[in-house]
């Protein structure tokens, strides 16, 4: 099966439509991404640094938190789950580890960066770039270690808001070279910056959209309609439901804490879901399936 997601995901890069891969980062997430049927999802760094250890996406997250995470969402998934492996977790032999690992996990392709480390959202100030040939030299290293050659190897620069977009477009033209399948430069900010990527590269670019409803200071937001007629190949949405999770949490507890001031009882059902339907979302019909199957008399 793995190998199949594989060569589908590959192939919907290479389409002339856009592929739209919100961002997921944990069970309820990814299981909503695929019930409403978006065709792959991007497994947000961030969102898993923020929901699983209460962290901004700072570098504080490790290789085995966001690994293990990536593969209990990968054995939940029947899309594919692209990773994201942050800047690999050290210098290019850590990369080529960190790469094996992404993909005996069953993941489809893993994101590599060229921050230093210890890394931290491309929308946040302070960050900074390794040297060009050392951010090449990992890129080839996440290709060579690669044993499916389906397996997608997504590069990274955040060299634009340092050195200009030109550099940016160097880099990304480099890690192609060197064996990158998508490319991803963060944090433009224009839909001129945009084009200018585009017909300077000839791998499929993919392009950041954050909350994908909400606007923030930096790449502004474009629909994936534009970005498809512009030559975008794939657009991911990491912010938007960390977002929406927020905001779905409090508007719950501040219907509760309404209620308890009322000293009545309230109903709210448009603020949460129900029993049913958080079954539905976790697989109660599988399991219980299961159950039945393997069930012993007496």
């Amino acid at each position: 099966m793995t190998n199949n997601l594989r060569k589908n995901y590959k192939a919907m890069l290479e389409a002339p439509e856009i592929l739209v891969m919100p961002g997921v980062f944990d069970g309820f997430s990814t299981a909503i991404v695929q019930k409403m049927g978006f065709k792959a999802g991007f497994i947000s760094g961030a969102g898993i640094s923020e929901s699983a250890l209460g962290l901004s996406d700072f570098g504080v997250m490790g290789l085995e938190d966001n690994l293990n995470r990536a593969r209990a969402l990968v054995d939940i998934s029947d899309i594919p789950l692209q990773a994201d492996a942050d800047t690999g977790y050290g210098n290019a032999v850590n990369v080529y580890h960190t790469i094996r690992a992404f993909e005996k996990a069953g993941l489809v392709g893993a994101m590599i960066e060229d921050q230093v480390w210890p890394k931290r959202c491309g929308h946040m100030n302070g960050k900074d770039v390794i040297p060009f040939a050392e951010a090449v030299s990992k890129i080839k290293a996440a290709a060579d270690a690669r044993t499916d050659p389906d397996f997608v190897i997504m590069s990274r620069t955040d060299s634009f808001a340092l050195h200009g977009i030109d550099d940016a477009i160097e880099r990304l033209n480099a890690f192609a070279e060197a064996g990158a399948d998508l490319i991803f430069a963060d944090a433009l900010l224009s839909e001129e910056d945009i084009i200018k990527v585009v017909q300077n590269t000839s791998k499929p670019l993919c392009v950041n959209m954050g909350f994908g409803i909400r606007t923030r200071s930096t790449t502004p937001l474009i629909s994936a309609k534009r970005m498809e007629a512009i030559g975008v190949g794939a657009v991911i949405y990491p912010r938007l439901l960390t977002g929406g999770a927020v905001v779905g949490m409090t508007r719950a507890l501040d219907g509760l804490q309404e209620a308890i001031a009322s000293e009545d009882v309230i109903e709210m059902p448009e603020l949460v879901a129900s029993f049913e339907e958080i079954l539905d979302l976790t697989k109660y019909d599988f399991l219980t399936g299961l159950e039945q199957k393997y069930a012993t008399s007496g």
